[in-house]
């Protein structure tokens, strides 16, 4: 191969010393290549490390991937003692894509028409990200092909989640809806929550939950590697309070339990983050203190009325109406309070999940799971257990 320098109107001068550089330095990085083909020709007894590494680089490849994310947020212990367990095992590629803060009642929403940003994040023996985003971000990004080069794992995690999701509140939660979108992109997929209770759950009680639930997790991944895995739904797994004394799995129904909301109105001073919260006493008598206000302006007006026929009754102060040119700032907080449940079916998820069973609901995208998915997932689960026993 001829090396040339095209004359654009340089000196012929000039032309052929640039020739006889461009000429030598080919030479020399010819040379230079033989040398280091010379010297990177592996010997008999060098030879073992470079073979050896690519076979752990090609076993790690072969191995099945296994997606994680939650609701709790990436530092969420839960998820933490969950991909720790995984990466132990020693079975699996293990990722994880899950949202960079709290998101547990975020149900299935996704952001639309904004920006998400993703960092990576460190998390030992996996490939971890942590997403500005909802769970559903997280499960439809990392299936997009987008962030990872795989785009299929054998099974979706979404879990473990700090507080159970029976009954109603599978639609409100963030750690449900990641699971439920795997299911949407024909994934299998599971959720895992911890009926946490405040002032009587430690964190240790979620490593224990790992321990729990990791046999229906390596049943799972065996019979979807086999092909014998149900299609048509995802399991919504609680767990009890005290997880190592639970009374063993149970295949239960999804209940209609749910928490009552209370909306709390809340003060807040003239910058509303810095607002504190105001007990049900401080808020009645906050509103009591308004009225008398408003009410003693709406007498002083009339009487004002009364004496100059030209003042404009839009200008009292009447409870609840203010300048129309301002805008009115209110607060309130939500909150979920438990009341008694009527239903005592003991197949159901919360009645299950009370007595320490380990409750093992199948849930489909239909509004109520078919009779055939029911019997597949009721056989498949009762087999899968009785194997990891």
């Amino acid at each position: 191969m001829t090396t040339s320098v095209k004359n654009n109107f340089l000196p012929p001068n000039l032309v052929s010393n640039l020739q006889e550089v461009l000429i030598s330095r080919k030479g020399d990085e010819q040379e230079q290549s033989d040398k280091s083909d010379e010297s990177t020709e592996p010997s008999s007894a060098a030879a073992a490390p470079p073979n050896a590494e690519g076979v752990n680089l090609e076993n790690e490849c072969s191995k099945p991937v296994v997606l994680v994310t939650n609701g709790d947020g990436i530092e969420s212990p839960g998820l933490t003692y969950l991909v720790e367990a995984l990466v132990r095992e020693g079975l699996y590629s293990v990722h994880v894509c899950a949202p960079k803060s709290d998101k547990s009642l975020s149900g299935h929403s996704v952001t639309l028409r904004e920006t998400i940003a993703v960092s990576s994040a460190e998390i030992s023996g996996a490939t971890a990200y942590e997403v500005a985003g909802t769970p559903v971000d997280c499960v439809s990004l990392a299936l997009s092909g987008a962030l990872f080069s795989w785009s299929k794992p054998i099974l979706v995690i979404s879990g473990i989640n700090r507080g159970s999701n029976c009954g109603h509140h599978m639609f409100y939660s963030g750690v449900v809806a990641g699971a439920r979108e795997a299911l949407i992109c024909d994934i299998p997929s599971m959720a895992i929550s911890l009926n946490w209770k405040k002032d009587e759950s430690r964190e240790s009680d979620l490593k224990d939950a790992v321990s729990v639930c990791l046999p229906l997790i390596t049943a799972a991944i065996r019979d979807i590697e086999k092909g014998n895995f149900p299609k048509g739904f995802f399991l919504n797994v609680e767990i009890p309070t005290s997880p190592l004394t639970n009374k063993g799995f149970k295949l239960t129904k999804q209940s209609m339990w749910r928490s009552r909301p209370s909306w709390q109105a809340v003060s807040a001073n003239r910058h509303p983050s810095a607002g504190h919260f105001m007990s049900n006493q401080q808020s009645l008598g906050i509103q009591l203190a308004q009225l008398s206000r408003d009410a003693s302006a709406a007498g002083a007006a009339r009487r004002l009325i009364t004496q100059r026929k030209t003042v404009e009754i839009e200008s009292i102060g009447v409870a609840g109406k203010t300048d129309s040119k301002r805008p009115v700032n209110k607060y309130f907080r939500l909150e979920f309070l438990d009341k008694e449940q009527e239903e005592m079916d003991e197949d159901l998820d919360y009645r299950a999940l009370e007595n320490g069973f380990v409750a093992v609901t199948p849930l489909s995208l239909h509004p109520y799971l078919e009779p055939d998915t029911q019997a597949a997932a009721k056989e498949w689960i009762s087999s899968a257990l009785n194997m990891e026993q």
